[in-house]
């Protein structure tokens, strides 16, 4: 007894779909590819991938200072006979009482260099010269130390650490007269320095040295220079 085949129908593969691809709206499309051009040429630009690029960041300085005006003319009678030439390092903490210093407070290190100027003043010199003008006597105050001058150019800021809320404070505006006291407390010190020198006796001697030569040439044999 034969029997009915009976026919199984094998299961088709299903065909797997994907999901359609989502465009990015034009809108976003079109800004973000702008947003890359132009970072691309901004890069190009500051590594100089370009020679051709010019660098957006780049500066150039402008001179807008007014001329300078003449206030006043002074006559100088003083002789500058010595100068002595300081460096110092300026270091300024300022902390603040309750508050670590990560949070509010500042450190500079300022590193200046100026010079102090000796002189003697020619024009309260007292003089006497013998009757036949080969001896002469001369009578000048001891030398002085005059202000402290900085030299911008040697003079700069070693290190700075701010507090947090300093550096935040500084971000709106800073204070542009930081730097003028730092100056002012640098000159001060090079100042109180030159007075433990030797720097006016050094002046008081070529002093006397260039009176004597100078007096010599004219014909005097002895020429006496004192300080009082």
């Amino acid at each position: 007894m034969r029997g009915n085949a009976v026919e199984t129908e094998r299961p088709v593969a299903e065909e797997r779909r994907y999901p359609p691809r989502r465009r990015i709206p034009w809108y976003i499309s079109i800004p973000i590819t702008f947003v890359v051009i132009v970072g691309l040429f901004i890069a190009a630009g500051k590594f100089n991938w370009l020679p051709g690029i010019p660098n957006p960041f780049g500066t150039k300085e402008v001179d807008r200072s007014q001329p300078a005006v003449l206030q006043s003319i002074e006559n100088m009678s003083r002789y500058d006979a010595a100068d002595g030439n300081f460096q110092i390092v300026v270091d300024v903490d300022s902390e603040a009482k309750f508050l670590p210093s990560a949070l509010l407070g500042k450190r500079t290190l300022y590193v200046a260099a100026g010079t102090v100027d000796s002189y003697v003043d020619l024009g309260k010199a007292g003089v006497t010269v013998s009757p036949d003008r080969k001896t002469a006597t001369i009578v000048l105050p001891h030398a002085q130390l005059a202000a402290a001058a900085l030299d911008p150019k040697r003079s700069y800021t070693f290190a700075e650490q701010r507090g947090f809320f300093n550096r935040i404070g500084d971000f709106f505006s800073s204070d542009p007269n930081d730097q003028q006291k730092l100056n002012i407390l640098a000159a001060q010190k090079i100042q109180d320095a030159a007075k433990s020198t030797a720097l006016t006796t050094r002046a008081e001697q070529n002093t006397s040295s260039m009176l004597k030569g100078l007096l010599g040439s004219l014909g005097f044999t002895t020429v006496t220079v004192s300080y009082k």
